[in-house]
């Protein structure tokens, strides 16, 4: 990591917000936390919204993590896509489907998969990741396939889960957070 692992000696945290991010996480701090501490209002508000994109979002925690594994994959966050990776298996995926978004977003992240181990649907929130992450515009017609398998609380949620997973990589990949 390029700035150092917080500390409680180094940087003092309320009491609270330690026991909240270890109730969050199983009782042991991961990387990120280590370089969240070094701000309380940070830590405190990302503990609190990344457990609700996480956990309280109603829609598919399958696609909801293969958006995030794309958006790992196409900004090098090697860190989110450790642990994500593993979340998209146990919601339901499988390492083929991995094996297939990898390859398909080396050659034409942008264009729709065309791999038969990937779903129409998983297809869609692909190419919807991609260009949310690559572009940040999305084409009308990526919307409007969207539109037509989700309904409008389910994208409005599939949307915040890719679009705050491209801020967590963005954290993860310029302070060099690397995989526990």
């Amino acid at each position: 990591m390029r700035i150092p692992d917080w500390s409680q000696a180094a940087h003092p945290q309320a009491p609270e917000l330690i026991e909240a991010i270890l109730a969050r996480r199983g009782g042991q701090f991961i990387n990120l936390d280590k370089a969240l501490l070094w701000s309380e209002p940070l830590a405190r508000g990302w503990n609190v919204y990344l457990k609700a994109v996480r956990s309280e979002l109603g829609a598919s925690r399958k696609l909801r993590e293969l958006g995030i594994c794309t958006v790992a994959l196409l900004t090098g966050a090697e860190y989110e896509y450790k642990h994500h990776a593993p979340d998209f298996i146990a919601a339901g995926g499988s390492q083929a489907e991995l094996d297939a978004l990898a390859a398909h977003l080396k050659q034409k992240p942008l264009e729709m998969p065309a791999n038969s181990a990937l779903s129409a649907i998983e297809s869609i929130v692909i190419q919807y990741a991609a260009q949310m992450t690559l572009q940040v515009k999305v084409q009308d017609e990526v919307f409007a396939a969207l539109q037509k398998n989700f309904n409008t609380t389910e994208i409005v949620e599939l949307t915040s889960a890719i679009a705050t997973y491209n801020m967590v990589a963005r954290f993860l990949v310029a302070l060099g957070v690397s995989p526990e």
